[in-house]
C-alpha cells in the first residue's frame, strides 16, 4: 500500500451533510487534511479555483443545477486535481458521462474507510507514474 505517502489536501464536494462529515472523519483518520466542505456544483468550481487542492471527493447529484460531472470538467479547465467520484448513483448513462472526464476512481455509495484508502493509494500511484 501507498498510504505513507505525502499528506494530500482534499476537498470534499457532497451534498449530504452527514455524508460529507463522515467522509471527513475518515479522510482525516488516514492522514490527508479536508481543506473544504461544500454541496453546489458552483462551489466546487469556485473552491477547487481557490485552493487547488490535491484530491477532490465529487459528489455527482449536488444542490444546484451543476452536477459533480460539469464541475469536473470546469475544474479541469483550469487546474488538475485528480478526482474521485462518490455517488448513489450507477446507472449506465451516468458512467457514460464520467468516462469522458479525468478521474482516478469511482466509488458507490456507503463507502468504508478500505475503499476511500485504496482510493487514496491510487491517487498516490498517479502521482508516482507523472
Amino acid at each position: 500500500m501507498f498510504s505513507d505517502m505525502k499528506k494530500k489536501e482534499v476537498l470534499i464536494v457532497e451534498d449530504e451533510l452527514i455524508i460529507a462529515l463522515m467522509l471527513e472523519q475518515m479522510t482525516v483518520q488516514l492522514n490527508h487534511k479536508v481543506v473544504d466542505k461544500v454541496v453546489t456544483g458552483r462551489a466546487a468550481i469556485d473552491r477547487a479555483l481557490a485552493l487547488c487542492p490535491d484530491v477532490i471527493l465529487m459528489d455527482i447529484r449536488l444542490q444546484d443545477n451543476i452536477d459533480g460531472i460539469e464541475a469536473v470538467e470546469k475544474i479541469h479547465e483550469h487546474i488538475d486535481s485528480s478526482i474521485i467520484y462518490i455517488t448513489g448513483n450507477t446507472d449506465q448513462r451516468l458512467k457514460d458521462r464520467i468516462q469522458k472526464t479525468s478521474y482516478v476512481d469511482f466509488l458507490a455509495k456507503p463507502i468504508n474507510k478500505s475503499q476511500l484508502e485504496n482510493a487514496f493509494d491510487l491517487v498516490s500511484q498517479k502521482v508516482l507514474q507523472e
